[in-house]
Protein backbone atom coordinates (compact mmCIF):
# COMPACT_ATOMS: atom_id res chain seq x y z
CA UNK A 1 0.00 0.00 0.00
CA UNK A 2 2.85 2.41 0.75
CA UNK A 3 4.19 1.97 -2.77
CA UNK A 4 0.78 2.82 -4.22
CA UNK A 5 0.43 5.92 -2.04
CA UNK A 6 3.94 6.96 -3.00
CA UNK A 7 3.17 6.58 -6.71
CA UNK A 8 0.09 8.85 -6.49
CA UNK A 9 1.95 11.36 -4.32
CA UNK A 10 4.91 11.51 -6.70
CA UNK A 11 2.57 12.07 -9.66
CA UNK A 12 0.85 14.99 -7.93
CA UNK A 13 4.17 16.50 -6.85
CA UNK A 14 5.38 16.30 -10.46
CA UNK A 15 2.24 18.10 -11.69
CA UNK A 16 2.56 20.82 -9.04
CA UNK A 17 6.19 21.48 -9.97
CA UNK A 18 5.72 21.20 -13.76
CA UNK A 19 2.85 23.69 -13.70
CA UNK A 20 4.77 25.95 -11.32
CA UNK A 21 1.95 25.94 -8.77
CA UNK A 22 2.65 27.26 -5.30
CA UNK A 23 3.68 24.14 -3.34
CA UNK A 24 2.38 25.51 -0.03
CA UNK A 25 -1.03 26.24 -1.56
CA UNK A 26 -1.16 22.77 -3.09
CA UNK A 27 -0.26 21.09 0.20
CA UNK A 28 -2.81 23.20 2.06
CA UNK A 29 -5.58 22.38 -0.39
CA UNK A 30 -4.81 18.67 -0.28
CA UNK A 31 -4.74 18.75 3.53
CA UNK A 32 -8.02 20.72 3.62
CA UNK A 33 -9.71 18.10 1.45
CA UNK A 34 -8.29 15.29 3.60
CA UNK A 35 -9.65 17.02 6.70
CA UNK A 36 -13.07 17.45 5.05
CA UNK A 37 -13.21 13.74 4.21
CA UNK A 38 -11.98 12.77 7.66
CA UNK A 39 -14.48 15.02 9.46
CA UNK A 40 -17.51 14.23 7.29
CA UNK A 41 -18.52 10.59 7.53
CA UNK A 42 -21.21 10.97 4.87
CA UNK A 43 -18.76 12.40 2.34
CA UNK A 44 -16.28 9.62 3.05
CA UNK A 45 -18.95 6.93 2.77
CA UNK A 46 -20.19 8.29 -0.57
CA UNK A 47 -16.68 8.54 -2.03
CA UNK A 48 -15.74 5.07 -0.77
CA UNK A 49 -18.96 3.34 -1.78
CA UNK A 50 -18.79 1.15 -4.90
CA UNK A 51 -22.60 1.51 -5.15
CA UNK A 52 -22.39 5.23 -5.94
CA UNK A 53 -21.48 5.90 -9.59
CA UNK A 54 -18.15 7.68 -10.15
CA UNK A 55 -19.94 10.45 -12.05
CA UNK A 56 -21.99 11.33 -8.95
CA UNK A 57 -18.87 11.26 -6.80
CA UNK A 58 -17.15 13.70 -9.17
CA UNK A 59 -20.21 15.99 -9.15
CA UNK A 60 -19.95 16.11 -5.37
CA UNK A 61 -16.22 16.81 -5.69
CA UNK A 62 -16.95 19.64 -8.16
CA UNK A 63 -19.48 21.17 -5.76
CA UNK A 64 -16.86 21.19 -3.00
CA UNK A 65 -14.18 22.55 -5.32
CA UNK A 66 -16.43 25.39 -6.53
CA UNK A 67 -17.00 26.50 -2.92
CA UNK A 68 -13.39 26.22 -1.80
CA UNK A 69 -11.61 27.51 -4.90
CA UNK A 70 -9.39 24.44 -5.11
CA UNK A 71 -6.86 24.46 -7.95
CA UNK A 72 -7.85 22.45 -11.02
CA UNK A 73 -4.90 20.00 -10.80
CA UNK A 74 -5.77 19.27 -7.17
CA UNK A 75 -9.40 18.68 -8.18
CA UNK A 76 -8.26 16.35 -10.95
CA UNK A 77 -6.03 14.48 -8.53
CA UNK A 78 -8.97 13.83 -6.21
CA UNK A 79 -11.07 12.73 -9.18
CA UNK A 80 -8.39 10.15 -10.05
CA UNK A 81 -8.34 8.91 -6.44
CA UNK A 82 -12.12 8.62 -6.50
CA UNK A 83 -12.14 6.81 -9.86
CA UNK A 84 -9.47 4.35 -8.73
CA UNK A 85 -11.11 3.81 -5.33
CA UNK A 86 -8.14 5.15 -3.40
CA UNK A 87 -10.04 7.40 -0.97
CA UNK A 88 -9.30 5.03 1.95
CA UNK A 89 -5.60 5.81 1.33
CA UNK A 90 -6.15 9.56 1.24
CA UNK A 91 -4.32 10.49 4.46
CA UNK A 92 -1.35 8.31 3.52
CA UNK A 93 -1.20 9.79 0.00
CA UNK A 94 -1.37 13.34 1.40
CA UNK A 95 1.51 12.67 3.79
CA UNK A 96 3.60 11.14 1.01
CA UNK A 97 2.75 14.09 -1.25
CA UNK A 98 4.14 16.59 1.22
CA UNK A 99 7.28 14.49 1.74
CA UNK A 100 7.76 14.09 -2.02
CA UNK A 101 7.42 17.84 -2.60
CA UNK A 102 9.94 18.51 0.16
CA UNK A 103 12.33 16.02 -1.38
CA UNK A 104 12.03 17.46 -4.89
CA UNK A 105 12.40 21.03 -3.59
CA UNK A 106 15.45 20.12 -1.50
CA UNK A 107 13.88 20.45 1.96
CA UNK A 108 14.32 18.26 5.00
CA UNK A 109 12.14 18.26 8.10
CA UNK A 110 13.85 18.46 11.46
CA UNK A 111 12.25 17.98 14.86
CA UNK A 112 14.27 19.97 17.37
CA UNK A 113 13.71 19.51 21.09
CA UNK A 114 15.49 21.74 23.57
CA UNK A 115 15.37 22.17 27.32
CA UNK A 116 13.88 25.68 26.97
CA UNK A 117 12.47 28.01 24.35
CA UNK A 118 15.22 29.02 21.93
CA UNK A 119 15.88 32.55 20.75
CA UNK A 120 15.56 33.26 17.03
CA UNK A 121 19.37 33.44 16.79
CA UNK A 122 19.75 30.01 18.42
CA UNK A 123 17.09 28.61 16.10
CA UNK A 124 18.88 29.99 13.05
CA UNK A 125 22.16 28.57 14.28
CA UNK A 126 20.69 25.10 14.78
CA UNK A 127 18.92 25.21 11.41
CA UNK A 128 22.12 26.24 9.63
CA UNK A 129 24.02 23.37 11.28
CA UNK A 130 21.34 20.88 10.21
CA UNK A 131 21.40 22.34 6.69
CA UNK A 132 25.18 21.95 6.58
CA UNK A 133 24.96 18.32 7.76
CA UNK A 134 22.12 17.30 5.43
CA UNK A 135 22.95 19.50 2.45
CA UNK A 136 19.29 20.54 2.27
CA UNK A 137 17.12 23.46 3.32
CA UNK A 138 15.54 22.90 6.73
CA UNK A 139 11.94 23.04 7.86
CA UNK A 140 12.16 22.85 11.62
CA UNK A 141 9.54 22.09 14.23
CA UNK A 142 10.45 23.03 17.77
CA UNK A 143 9.48 21.52 21.10
CA UNK A 144 10.73 21.83 24.66
CA UNK A 145 11.56 19.15 27.23
CA UNK A 146 13.05 20.36 30.53
CA UNK A 147 14.39 16.83 31.22
CA UNK A 148 17.13 17.45 28.65
CA UNK A 149 18.78 19.82 31.18
CA UNK A 150 20.42 21.81 28.35
CA UNK A 151 21.37 21.58 24.70
CA UNK A 152 19.11 20.08 22.04
CA UNK A 153 18.12 16.85 20.33
CA UNK A 154 17.59 17.02 16.57
CA UNK A 155 15.74 14.33 14.64
CA UNK A 156 15.99 14.30 10.85
CA UNK A 157 14.13 11.32 9.41
CA UNK A 158 15.37 8.32 11.38
CA UNK A 159 18.66 9.97 12.39
CA UNK A 160 18.96 11.53 15.84
CA UNK A 161 21.67 14.03 16.78
CA UNK A 162 21.79 14.23 20.57
CA UNK A 163 23.53 17.34 21.81
CA UNK A 164 21.63 17.47 25.09
CA UNK A 165 23.27 17.55 28.50
CA UNK A 166 21.23 14.48 29.46
CA UNK A 167 22.51 12.64 26.37
CA UNK A 168 26.11 13.60 27.10
CA UNK A 169 25.75 12.43 30.71
CA UNK A 170 24.29 9.12 29.50
CA UNK A 171 27.27 8.61 27.14
CA UNK A 172 29.69 9.39 29.95
CA UNK A 173 27.87 6.94 32.25
CA UNK A 174 28.11 4.20 29.58
CA UNK A 175 31.83 4.85 29.06
CA UNK A 176 32.53 4.73 32.80
CA UNK A 177 30.51 1.55 33.31
CA UNK A 178 32.27 -0.26 30.42
CA UNK A 179 35.74 0.58 31.73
Amino acid sequence: MAAIASRYARALADVVLERKLDPETAVQQVNDMVAAVHQNDQLRLVWESPAVPAEQKRKLLDAIVSRTGTLRPIRNFFAVLIDHRRIPMLAQVAGQFEAELDNQLGFVEADITSSRQLSSEARQGLESQVARITGKKVRARYDTNPELLGGAVVRVGSTIYDGSVRGQLQKLREQLSSS
